[in-house]
């Protein structure tokens, strides 16, 4: 499949070797130029193991993109074989935490009803889609503005444009089938050379790729919580709502300490109000008898200690169009929840990001107390049909962006 693609140049494609080099059209290298990459095809025969046995970030595709930025400068962006980096020991990326990245999908659209095809053709013939990709590359803007990174005033459809001939390279690493994608890991790492704490000068962004399953092996299964009180994942005024290294690092023992009690993830509390589950939103449904609907509330960003979510955004998009609903926005403690649990009036809960899309959530633990909450409930459900609809191009919908695939 990739050779017969290189097979066909279009126009302004100059080929020399193995190398193949897109002509620039502009004045200067302020802003990425997508139309000044170059590529250099591996010679690994790499191919993608069976889908069923993919565990989340462990198998990458051959192929990387890095793009690196000093003198006020990017330099052209290049697709190469996948290699590690050499990064001088004095960076600030290892020595301050000043790295940031995103995460996105890449899918294969799903032509018929039999979604869990492994079948060469029904995977050689359907198109690749990205999902609202424009969201991520202004994520990563605003995450690079936040932690003084230089160059974060890319130019977001040159990015893409990079990121989509990747993928095409790519392509059959790309698996088929519902809750099957390629996971796209765009990722930015100041390189200077200075153990100064002075904002960089020089920094790389590389784009790797990984073919992923279902995040969780159970599949759409509900999920149990722990709520955490002695460890906070972000704090107002803090980094929680931009997408950088050090917000994980210290999410890794109180997630560890929750596992070994027998609950899936961690809940994030501040001053017991809810923030995030994990590494992903959350949302609360509530059954509100005086309005005669059903409230669907998740905290707000107003606070900056919640990452702004691709999937979190647009499930309240979605659901602002559902009868029957109201979508709020507020500030939620888990004493209310405790209490609407109790009286049966909170119908349902779940998370919401990139990696998993959509996990129903059936147990809280609090103060001790398993608060169990029905699962899987219909707004669950309806948002994960929609969006799988979406994301896998069963509909046509101004957020699934189909990649041209011409190399």
């Amino acid at each position: 499949m990739i050779k017969s693609l290189l097979h066909t140049r279009p126009l302004g494609l100059h080929v020399a070797s193995r190398s193949y080099q897109y002509q620039s059209t502009r004045i200067g290298r302020r802003f990425i130029n997508a139309s000044a990459l170059t590529i250099t095809k591996s010679n690994d025969k790499a191919t993608m193991p069976p889908k069923e046995t993919l565990e989340f970030g462990k198998t990458f595709a051959p192929h990387m993109l890095t793009i690196s930025y000093s003198d006020n400068k990017w330099s052209n962006p290049e697709i190469k074989p996948l290699e590690n980096a050499s990064i001088p020991l004095a960076s600030s990326c290892l020595n301050y935490g000043m790295t940031c990245f995103e995460g996105m999908k890449a899918y294969r659209t799903l032509n018929d009803e039999s979604s869990s095809s492994s079948s060469s053709s029904s995977s050689s013939s359907s198109a690749l889609r990205l999902f609202r990709p424009d969201l991520n590359m202004q994520r990563l803007s605003n995450s690079m503005e936040r932690i003084s990174l230089p160059g974060h005033d890319f130019s977001h459809d040159e990015l893409i444009q990079c990121i989509s001939k990747l993928i095409t390279l790519d392509q059959e690493f790309v698996p088929y089938g519902e809750g099957y994608s390629l996971y796209l890991r765009p990722n930015v790492i100041a390189i200077n050379e200075n153990l100064g704490l002075a904002i960089p000068d020089s920094i790389l962004l590389y784009v790797m790729t990984s073919p992923v399953g279902p995040y969780y092996a159970s599949g759409f299964k509900p999920i149990r919580l722990l709520c955490e009180t002695n460890y906070a994942r972000a704090c107002r005024g803090g980094t929680g709502d931009s997408k950088v290294g050090g917000n994980y690092a210290g999410a890794m023992k109180p997630s560890r300490l929750a596992a070994e009690k027998g609950y899936s993830q961690v809940l994030w509390l501040w001053d017991g109000e809810i923030t995030e589950v994990g590494a992903m939103n959350v949302f609360f449904v509530f059954e509100n008898k005086e309005k005669g609907k059903k409230e669907i509330v998740t905290p707000p960003l107003s606070r900056g200690d919640i990452l702004p979510g691709v999937t979190r955004r647009s499930i309240i998009e979605l659901a602002n169009g559902w009868e029957d609903y109201d979508v709020v926005e507020r500030n939620l403690t888990m004493e209310e929840v405790a209490s609407a649990v109790k009286a049966g009036t909170l119908v349902e809960a779940f998370g919401a990001g990139t990696a998993a899309v959509v996990t129903p959530i059936e147990c809280i633990n609090y103060n001790g107390e398993d608060l169990e909450i029905p699962a899987t409930g219909e707004v669950t459900q309806r948002a994960w049909d929609e969006l799988m609809d979406i994301q896998y191009g069963k509909i046509e919908h101004p957020w699934s962006y189909k990649i041209d695939e011409s190399i």
